[in-house]
């Protein structure tokens, strides 16, 4: 069992007391909700609505194969939106004020098919908590002894290559998701140094009947109704999956595995010499922050800074209050780090995974262009 780590509020331990100071009078002297507005859910509805038209039309079988083998992708990559911009909201409590709200809105992401619950333990709890800790948070154990991001675990030859092979893996996420990390999740004793051995029974019923349920509108009913051989369906659906599993993989990556972010290990009291809110500011980076096309399709993803101090404050107020954030780091000489552009971002994680694949790690040398600190 891994012993606690516990953050020391030391030096600028003042930061995000400042930083929730400024946030909330931006709502009260703004006179706004700190939840969903009107485009949020204007969002909701397209994302949710372009997902159940793709599936309807697909089950019509009034298309061809290759039509519906498009479609097919098209409604992956709408389901790893679905999670990315309903989903998270919802399960982290920042949708609406209305608790019965989120808890309806966080059963979307069995769309994605994967379970709320667990994702909750997983993410909310552990990652949110612990962002890039090895040992502790788990998503940043991509696919270990595959994917080396923790410079303490022993190199393997093929890591060299991990630069190339990784976002074959990221592809993969969606799948493993449906059929096997939600039950190792579930049943694992201990999820980091959270205690995961005491579940409310209705979560085992639901875990089971609704990857059942799953199952059964995206395996066995399409093959009833549809005019396709099993191996065309089976294509179609790992298609599906390989498009939202490489969406959702690669967008997540780039928050936490590039260039200027830190990987703390805890010293030998179990302590992380920093306040939590400035550990989440070194472990954290945000990307493409001006993009209208990525803040539409990511859910705010791509300003991880601000969704890792004010998870329950809804994305999209998440462009209003960054020059809140930024500024008050730069008020307390803390870094900000963000990628200007999705594809910075994506090669600074390529630059990362590459120089961590090898003998004798450096550290990478932040360069301006790619990664600034404000």
């Amino acid at each position: 069992m891994l012993t606690p780590v516990k953050f020391i509020n030391k030096d600028r331990s003042q930061f995000f007391a400042t930083a929730r100071g400024r946030v909330d009078a931006y709502f009260k002297e703004n006179k706004l909700s700190p939840n969903a507005n009107g485009a949020m859910w204007t969002k909701a509805v397209f994302f949710l609505g372009g997902y159940g038209l793709l599936y309807g039309l697909i089950l019509s079988n009034q298309f061809g194969p290759w039509a519906m083998l498009g479609m097919a992708v098209l409604m992956g990559m709408f389901a790893a939106f679905i999670g990315f911009n309903v989903s998270h909201d919802a399960i982290h409590g920042a949708f609406s004020a209305r608790g019965w709200v989120n808890r309806l809105l966080s059963h979307t992401f069995y769309l994605v098919g994967a379970n709320p619950y667990v994702w909750k333990i997983t993410h909310n709890v552990v990652h949110h908590t612990y962002t890039n800790i090895p040992g502790h948070d788990e998503d940043i154990e991509i696919a270990p002894g595959l994917i080396r991001v923790d410079t303490d675990e022993p190199l393997r030859p093929w890591q060299r290559y991990q630069h190339i092979y990784a976002f074959m893996l990221y592809s993969l996420a969606s799948l493993s998701w449906v059929f096997r990390k939600d039950y190792l999740k579930f049943f694992k004793k201990q999820i980091g140094q959270h205690d995961n051995s005491d579940h409310p029974r209705q979560e085992y019923i639901l875990l089971f009947v609704t990857k059942a349920a799953y199952y059964f509108f995206f395996l066995i009913l399409p093959y009833w109704v549809l005019d396709l051989h099993w191996w065309q369906l089976a294509l179609g659906f790992v298609l599906m999956h390989l498009a939202e599993g490489l969406v959702l993989g690669v967008v997540f990556q780039l928050a936490h595995v590039v260039e200027g972010t830190a990987f703390p290990v805890p010293t030998a009291k179990t302590t992380i010499e920093e306040a939590w809110a400035v550990h989440q500011l070194r472990t954290t980076a945000n990307f493409a922050p001006h993009s209208a096309v990525a803040a539409f399709f990511c859910g705010g993803l791509n300003r991880q800074i601000e969704h890792h101090l004010f998870p329950k404050v809804c994305h999209i107020h998440y462009p209003a209050i960054t020059a809140i954030i930024k500024q008050t780091a730069r008020d307390f000489d803390l870094p900000y780090l963000e990628n200007p552009t999705f594809s910075s971002a994506l090669y600074s994680h390529y630059r990362i995974l590459k120089q961590l694949g090898r003998q004798q790690p450096q550290p990478v040398a932040r360069q301006e262009s790619v990664l600034s600190s404000f």
